[in-house]
């Protein structure tokens, strides 16, 4: 694991998390148990402080990092599409990112939402609950349905069980 203090912060790791291979977490990070980091992620928290909830899912090749005493906060449940970059936000439970989407500083996403893939979230907006949020600029598009809701749900604990196979010796094996 690429692990990494700087000035004397550490990230923290919860029971059962996993950090790929190839994914660096730098100083104030927090990470919730069953969460899990994907290959290629940075999570660089050297200006202020990231936190990251439970059975939450950062996926290959994100960026999380902060703004000078501006933190980030991932809440719980969440799913962080590929290739996503997160700045000195705030992510709502059981919310998903869809992949390539950039959310900027002092962005709030409301609990439950859908980031629609390749969106841009400007900085200082505050977007609802229970959204499905896109474009570029990202605006609130309608409210989610049921269905979509109850899949936002099984989107992180989908995760959690990839994750915990990939904890597994008998499944993936470092060659």
């Amino acid at each position: 694991m690429n692990i990494f203090n700087y000035k004397n912060k550490s990230p923290s790791l919860d029971k059962n998390v996993f950090v790929a291979k190839g994914a660096i977490v730098i100083g104030n990070c927090h990470i919730g148990s069953d969460s899990s980091v994907w290959f290629n992620t940075v999570l660089r928290g050297d200006v202020a402080n990231i936190q990251i909830g439970r059975n939450t899912n950062i996926q290959d090749n994100s960026t999380l990092h902060v703004t000078d005493d501006l933190d980030l906060i991932v809440g719980n449940n969440v799913t962080v599409g590929h290739g996503v970059i997160l700045h000195s936000c705030c992510v709502g439970d059981y919310s998903l990112i869809g992949m390539g989407s950039v959310v900027l500083d002092n962005v709030e996403v409301g609990e439950y939402s859908l980031v629609a893939a390749g969106s841009l979230l400007p900085p200082n907006k505050k977007y609802g609950s229970k959204k499905l949020i896109r474009g570029n600029p990202a605006r609130e598009v309608r409210d989610l349905s049921i269905e979509e809701i109850q899949s936002l749900k099984s989107s992180s604990l989908h995760y959690v069980d990839r994750k915990n196979e990939y904890l597994d010796p008998k499944v993936v094996k470092i060659i």
